[in-house]
């Protein structure tokens, strides 16, 4: 036997630090990870959650902390008669604009799930509302429904001779609530289109050949086929129009301002108006404390439909 086969290599084991027997901890490591997270979360979200829940049961004002007034606040608004009509205001512009982006996206995404002609293009072209910001949306809309030289009003008079007078988009409530919604619809349709779209490109041609094969129309392949299959997508959709359009602020505030005469505020500018303009921070925060229970009730929804798995197949729940 040679030297070299009688020796025997060994080396040294180096002696782990405590640290990276810690950090080897997958307990340890989840933490570490959610921590950034996290924290921006309590900065971000939690504190200013708790404060704005602290402030609704004070009367504090901008310039001073205020004391603990319990209910006042709440007992106030619902005695106010704007306050009555913004929720009322904020439910209907909520009711009216989902549906109307439902029924519109909708419609979209089943023209663009067919074989068009440029339909990257168009597919393209139909983000811009989305993509384009709000304030410079609410800003041509603005120009838009101008009571002088607003472009519809210069068509439906000068040009179709359909009406004698320019419409007042903006000076009287029933109008300025319709052309709001109206823009609200511009900007959703977009969000809803594309994400049906989506949904429907996985949605199996074969189940339609089928469908086509059993003698099935065009509106039995929709409601048997389709529209089953989509209401997993449809309900995230639906909750999270909702939730948007029911927390709106930049497009009602920089188109109306919550006018004429208070008849355009969401809940949302009304607790703005009277916490920060007004300097009732109390009382602001009281109005925005009570659109928690709408959103809450709109993610139980949204928890409820993602619930209902059998959806996908089409069948009824259990």
């Amino acid at each position: 036997m040679s030297p070299m086969d009688a020796t025997t290599w060994t080396f040294p084991r180096q002696r782990q630090s405590w640290l990276a027997g810690v950090l080897n901890q997958k307990p340890v490591l989840i933490v570490l990870c959610m921590a950034p997270a996290l924290g921006l979360l309590l900065v971000f979200l939690t504190y200013p959650l708790g404060l704005g829940l602290w402030l609704a049961f004070t009367d504090a004002q901008i310039g001073r902390p205020g004391e603990w007034i319990g209910l006042e606040n709440f007992q106030s608004i619902l005695h106010d008669r704007v306050f009555i009509t913004t929720v009322w205001n904020t439910i209907f512009y909520t009711a009216a604009a989902t549906i109307g982006k439902f029924s519109l996206g909708l419609w979209l995404a089943l023209l663009l799930n067919e074989n068009l002609p440029f339909k990257s293009i168009i597919r393209a072209v139909v983000l811009l509302p989305f993509i384009v910001p709000t304030v410079l949306s609410a800003i041509a809309f603005w120009f838009i429904y101008d009571p002088q030289f607003s472009i519809i009003s210069y068509l439906l008079v000068d040009v179709l001779h359909w009406r004698d007078t320019y419409i007042d988009f903006l000076g009287t409530p029933w109008h300025a609530r319709w052309s709001l919604i109206a823009a609200n619809i511009w900007r959703g349709i977009p969000f809803v289109a594309i994400t049906l779209l989506a949904g429907l490109q996985t949605i199996s041609p074969s189940l339609y050949e089928a469908a086509l094969l059993d003698g099935a129309s065009g509106w039995q392949r929709f409601r048997f086929v389709t529209l089953p299959l989509l209401m997993p997508i449809l309900a995230v959709v639906l909750t999270f129009s909702v939730l948007f359009t029911f927390t709106d602020f930049q497009l009602v505030y920089a188109i109306t301002r919550g006018g004429p005469i208070d008849s355009t505020h969401l809940m949302a500018t009304l607790a703005f108006q009277r916490g920060i303009p007004g300097g009732q921070l109390g009382e602001g925060a009281a109005i925005a404390v009570s659109m928690i229970p709408f959103l809450v009730f709109a993610t139980l929804f949204s928890y409820f439909a993602l619930a209902r798995r059998k959806w996908q197949q089409g069948e009824s729940n259990d």
